[in-house]
């Protein structure tokens, strides 16, 4: 994914914070509809940033539940998609607790959908809402559904491993573009620090901190489709020799902890505003090289997996909003003008 150019947000999430305090909402007449829905009808700062970070928590919960479909054996526990039977959208007792598993999953989608719907209409009805922000929240929703036909040409391709790692990268590039709708939106932003020395190989380093934040996470999924949890029994494998699925996915982490120390070292050198961010990443990649340690020496067992994506998620998290925190720091008149103008 390619994370949007973040000179200054045009919310109220950066440059505009001081002037406007934070639960403040110009009168928006035509509220219409959404007159009756509390905080919909003039929506404050507060109110469209929860909404974000309630997005962003559900991407990353839909990436732990849909972990557990595979882990569980549960991916063909609705043989079919979009009905969960050839006769029913709903499981039947034959189908068992992977049916009910699978089915829940599903219903869980629909959570997302309800989250994802009303954070567009909170971004749209703010006020002070910047274009890009409406085009990014109007991308990430329009994502979930798409995500959805993925899931489920998964179960129609039999859980075929390529797809089941397409759809997880899917899953991730919305955790991706869900940080930067947070960030933006933040209502109590403090203003971004001036470009100093060492931003510019700061960026770098946060540029390629998250590439191979990627490049880790997607060799991770060349693991699991290696590997013994299929999602069902009768699911075929990507036929790589999963000892060397492993010891690849390994040499990338080798690499994004000597970036991770290479940063923290940097920020903490500079006395940078990001050596928090940076000291979070690495902790995170501690955590994460200890969890995959004990995952691969112990059988996999589920909880620790989903431990394992779980803070994949949040690794994706922090190295995203790395590059944001780097990105502020250049400001030109034309980006001053149009904070100023909200467009």
């Amino acid at each position: 994914m390619t994370v949007p150019k973040t000179s200054v947000p045009e919310t109220t999430g950066a440059a505009g914070a001081s002037a406007v305090a934070a639960d403040e909402q110009p009168p928006k007449t035509g509220a219409g509809r959404f007159a009756r829905l509390p905080g919909f009808g003039r929506p404050t700062a507060r109110f469209v940033y929860w909404w974000a970070v309630a997005l962003l928590v559900a991407n990353v919960g839909i990436v732990a539940t849909g972990g557990a479909v595979r882990l569980t054996g549960s991916g063909l526990g609705c043989p079919t998609w979009p009905r969960c039977t050839d006769d029913s959208f709903v499981p039947h007792e034959a189908l068992g607790v992977h049916g009910v598993i699978e089915f829940g999953n599903r219903m869980l989608t629909w959570v997302l959908t309800i989250v994802a719907i009303a954070t567009w209409v909170a971004v749209l009805r703010y006020a002070r809402s910047g274009r890009r922000d409406k085009w990014l929240v109007t991308l990430l929703a329009l994502g979930i559904p798409f995500q959805g036909v993925i899931g489920g040409i998964t179960v129609l391709t039999k859980l075929n491993p390529w797809v089941v790692s397409l759809h997880f990268v899917l899953s991730m590039v919305l955790v991706s573009g869900a940080t930067v709708l947070v960030y933006r939106l933040r209502p109590d932003a403090p203003p971004p620090p001036p470009v100093g020395p060492g931003t510019r190989l700061g960026r770098s380093l946060a540029v390629l901190q998250y590439l191979v934040t990627w490049a880790t996470v997607y060799l991770g999924t060349v693991v699991t489709g290696s590997g013994p949890h299929a999602g069902d029994t009768e699911a075929r494998r990507n036929g790589l020799a999963p000892d060397h699925a492993t010891q690849l996915h390994a040499d990338a982490v080798f690499v994004l902890i000597g970036l991770a120390v290479a940063v923290a070292v940097f920020t903490r050198a500079l006395r940078l505003p990001e050596q928090r961010t940076a000291y979070t990443f690495l902790g995170l990649i501690a955590v994460q090289g200890i969890l995959g340690v004990v995952q691969y020496n112990t059988g996999l067992p589920i909880a620790l997996v989903i431990a394992h994506m779980t803070v994949s998620a949040m690794l994706l998290i922090v190295a995203t909003w790395m590059i944001l925190q780097f990105g502020t720091r250049t400001v030109t008149d034309e980006d001053a003008t149009s904070t100023t103008t909200g467009v």
